[in-house]
């Protein structure tokens, strides 16, 4: 803290710091027990001071009296150096260093009040008291600052701040806010969460929890004991200088832990080289010894190589040699790893801090224990392979001796019942496939003797093994062995017999079976061939040109040119069949009577060819038929083909004709119905042409021909190009015969429907003879209407009322002519329907079928609704709101 904060604050040694308190006097004459604990606190923390600078006090009020001490306590706190003390003995001595102490206070800033060197020099307890508490208030409380607050209330903030996570810790003061203990525990817990096991700590035991922090904190944060856990307990309010003094003393251990473990090392360090030397060498000296001792002891054990007859004791040596490896020995390579680090390090410190190098007694050298080390790996390597070897023996003692056990066992079971069965003699009445399973049979048991062949010789090795390795029960062993391989060579022997007998009966067998052999391999294909060229023979066919029956009987030709080589394999084929017949009388054989290989026979051969050369002339005959069908066909398409071929263009020039003349307006509308009327004529003459193809379309059709490339015309075409022409003439008539009317009705000028009819075709830009929207909407806009989208809309709906996407030329005409006159014509027809009902408001169905034709009498009948007035009869008619409707959404 600077001069100038030193300057507001009058530290009086009461005012700032004890104001809850009372002074000193009261203090003192009100409790004994806060003197006793100031006593023992403020004793301590001198202590922790004075011992940086190698020296303690024993009693308080009688250790400061010559001033010396206070001086060096001062300089220690401070780190400043005072004025040279005076070294005499006297009274005058001791105050002039008590004032230098006592100055040195006051040039920091705190006013002692009735604080004189006398009474300290005289050993006034209580003055004596009251200065180290001012010194302790200067220099380990005022410092502190926390958020703001310092001294005294910084540090009991820093103490609230600290403890705030210990839900049973309240530090409000001093005083009684530490009676429990817990808030010294907190305070170390929070900071060295190791140190301490908060958790177990119990709020109604303060004595545990009170000397648990002193001892924790005098062991592992180097703060001395300065509050006794009975004084604390047994005093109702503790010293509040005491608690802080030490409380202030975690301050600054948990705050300048750091700073002070720093300076504390630098002394250690220094005081300690020397005595750590010295103790490194003597734990050198006691290292070497003991460790040469145990390796000395060790070798002889791991040289006794005194073998065992059980694995069980052979295992157990090696368990032990296992407990020596995994639990005696690591500790020691870990002390003769740690002696050389000792040594080395121990040579640097030395060589570091100028001293002479070590040099340890006679055979304790690091390379003699290094030499004895390597003894003792030796003595390790070799007692551990001789360990593994003997237990090797004796397993592979065991083992051997269960593994011929067992082989001789499996041996034995094999070759049970095996003698019999080669000594039977039922190769003597078999057939040949019989003959052939048995030698099969026996092939397989010869690889399987073959395969045990294997056995038998690791049998005899292992016995073998068992006797080299002295083998307790090897005479039952080698009696077992003897045994197996006598059965084994007879086996041998009978087996070579019974090859030789089955080998010999199967080849007389297989000569025989090699012709029936040869009979089944050609008569099979030579009866499938048989049976093949009869169904081609017998197979319906379906052909649509000559190509194709020609394609046929070329193939029919070169079938029936390879029957002379046919029937030369067939009689080859029945030569073998007599071969067979002769030897089975010539030796006697047992046969099994019928071929094996096959189940067909020479009656059935010579049936079946007998059938091929019946079908033969049969197949010639119906090809002849069918080529003079299609000869016949092709006469039928060609005739088709040359009346569709001219009909064809016939119709579509006629209708591109018609289309010209309603569209190019040559003379006046009634020319152009007269000339419409001739083509009409023209076509209906034609409709003849139409009918004989209509003929031959059905001569066609009974003959079952389905294609003609002489022509790309179908009949089906034909009929359709036949049936628009006539609806496009009618059509054409009819839209001329209703411009006609529209003209008539409207009082149209020829010249006003030339003209309406050259704005169509102006726009008619795809030329279809019908505008799309956007061709109407132009040719709109050119005659000078202004519309937005809904007024397009409209008139859209009005000229293309079945939204077709396209207006016609008599939509047009009747639009164009809406917009020319302007009668009303929903009234007309109301009052045209009024006159056929006789006046009535309402009409009824027979009047109309009366006036009207058929047609429309019906149309007007489905659609009016009935009429629902005053006057209405059963099956009166509206006739009015049908008139509405008809004019109702085109009326403009």
């Amino acid at each position: 803290m600077d001069h100038h904060h030193q300057q507001h604050h009058h530290y009086d040694g009461e005012n700032d710091y004890m104001q809850p308190e009372d002074d000193w006097d009261r203090d003192m004459l009100l409790d004994p027990a806060w003197e006793k604990q100031q006593r023992k606190t403020f004793t301590a923390w001198c202590n922790s001071h004075l011992r940086k600078a190698g020296t303690q006090i024993e009693n308080i009020d009688e250790d400061f009296r010559d001033g010396l001490k206070l001086m060096l306590l001062l300089e220690v706190i401070s780190g400043e150096r005072l004025a040279k003390p005076e070294r005499g003995k006297m009274r005058v001595h001791k105050i002039s260093n008590v004032n230098k102490a006592l100055n040195f206070i006051t040039s920091k800033g705190v006013k002692l009040v009735s604080i004189g060197a006398e009474e300290i020099v005289d050993g006034n307890a209580k003055m004596t008291l009251g200065m180290i508490w001012t010194i302790i208030l200067r220099f380990a409380i005022q410092d502190i600052s926390v958020e703001e607050t310092s001294a005294k209330e910084g540090l009991l903030l820093w103490c609230q701040r600290k403890t705030a996570p210990y839900k049973n810790v309240n530090i409000q003061n001093f005083h009684i806010s530490w009676k429990d203990g817990l808030g010294f525990c907190a305070l170390i817990h929070r900071h060295r969460p190791e140190l301490i096991d908060y958790g177990k700590l119990r709020k109604d035991d303060p004595m545990t929890n009170l000397n648990t922090a002193f001892d924790v904190a005098e062991k592992y944060l180097d703060i001395p004991k300065m509050l006794d856990a009975e004084d604390i307990i047994s005093t109702l309010r503790p010293d509040e200088k005491a608690i802080m003094t030490y409380v202030s003393c975690y301050y600054h251990a948990f705050s300048g832990k750091q700073k002070a473990e720093t300076a504390a090392n630098r002394i250690c360090k220094v005081l300690a080289v020397n005595q750590e030397n010295e103790q490194l060498m003597e734990d050198y000296e006691k290292l070497a010894s003991d460790l040469l001792e145990w390796i000395r002891r060790t070798i002889p054990w791991l040289e006794n190589r005194a073998p065992e007859n059980t694995m069980q004791a052979m295992q157990q040596k090696l368990e032990d040699f296992r407990d020596y490896r995994r639990l005696h020995k690591p500790p020691k390579v870990q002390e003769k790893c740690q002696l050389e680090i000792n040594f080395n390090t121990l040579q640097t410190k030395l060589r570091l801090s100028n001293r002479p190098a070590f040099m340890p007694s006679e055979g304790k050298m690091v390379s003699d224990i290094s030499n004895a080390w390597g003894g003792l790996e030796g003595a390790e390597k070799g007692y551990e392979e001789w360990l593994l070897n003997e237990i090797r023996r004796l397993e592979r003692l065991d083992h051997l001796a269960e593994k011929f056990r067992q082989k001789a066992a499996i041996h034995e079971a094999w070759t049970e019942g095996k003698e019999e069965m080669l000594q039977h003699g039922d190769y003597e009445t078999a057939s040949l496939s019989e003959i052939k399973a048995l030698l099969k049979k026996h092939e397989a048991f010869e690889s399987d003797l073959a395969a045990h062949q294997d056995r038998v010789e690791q049998i005899a090795a292992i016995a073998q093994e068992l006797n080299e390795l002295q083998y307790y029960d090897s005479p039952s062993v080698n009696a077992r062995c003897q045994q197996i391989c006598d059965q084994w060579d007879s086996l041998g022997v009978l087996t070579q017999k019974r090859s030789e007998a089955l080998q010999r009966t199967e080849k007389l067998l297989e000569t025989i079976d090699q012709l029936y052999l040869e009979f089944a391999k050609r008569a099979a294909p030579f009866n499938n061939w048989m049976e093949g060229a009869m169904e081609d023979l017998q197979d319906t066919f379906i052909v649509h040109t000559i190509d194709e029956i020609q394609g046929l009987s070329t193939a029919h030709e070169q079938f029936k040119a390879t029957l002379p080589e046919a029937d030369k394999e067939r009689q080859a084929i029945l030569g073998i069949h007599n071969e067979i017949a002769k030897i089975v009388q010539t030796y006697h054989v047992n046969m099994a009577g019928t071929n094996p290989y096959t189940t067909i026979n020479p009656q059935e051969i010579n049936g079946k060819w007998d059938k091929v050369r019946q079908l033969v002339p049969q197949r010639d005959q119906a090809l002849i038929e069918e080529h003079a069908r299609q000869q016949n066909n092709e006469r039928l398409r060609r005739q088709f083909a040359n009346q569709a071929n001219i009909i064809g263009p016939w119709i579509q020039t006629k209708m591109e004709e018609i289309g010209r003349i309603s569209i190019e307006m040559h003379g006046t509308l009634e020319d152009q119905l007269t000339h419409l009327r001739q083509y009409e004529k023209s076509i209906v003459n034609y409709k003849p042409k139409i009918d004989q193809l209509e003929g031959d379309h059905q001569l066609i059709q009974e003959a079952l021909i389905f294609d003609n490339k002489h022509t790309n015309y179908t009949m089906e075409h034909i009929r359709v190009g036949w049936e628009q022409l006539l609806t496009t003439i009618a059509r054409t008539i009819n839209e001329i015969e209703n411009q006609i009317l529209t003209r008539d009705a409207k009082g149209i000028s020829q010249d006003q429907m030339n003209e309406f009819r050259a704005s169509f075709n102006h726009f008619d830009r795809k030329r279809t003879g019908m505008m799309d929207a956007e061709d109407f909407r132009a040719c709109l806009i050119s005659m000078g209407y202004n519309m937005g989208e809904a007024e397009f809309a409209r008139i859209m709906s009005i000229v293309d009322p079945n939204r077709l996407g396209v207006v016609t030329f008599q939509a047009f005409i009747d639009f164009m002519s809406r917009e020319t006159a302007d009668t009303d014509t929903a009234d007309q027809v109301m009052a045209s329907f009024k006159v056929l009902a006789g006046d009535k408001n309402y009409i009824l169905a027979d009047e109309l079928r009366r006036e009207l034709p058929p047609d429309q009498a019906e149309y007007c009948i489905a659609r009016m609704t009935p009429y629902a007035g005053p006057d209405a009869v059963p099956g009166a008619l509206d006739y009015m709101s049908f008139s509405t409707a008809l004019y109702g959404e085109s009326d403009l």
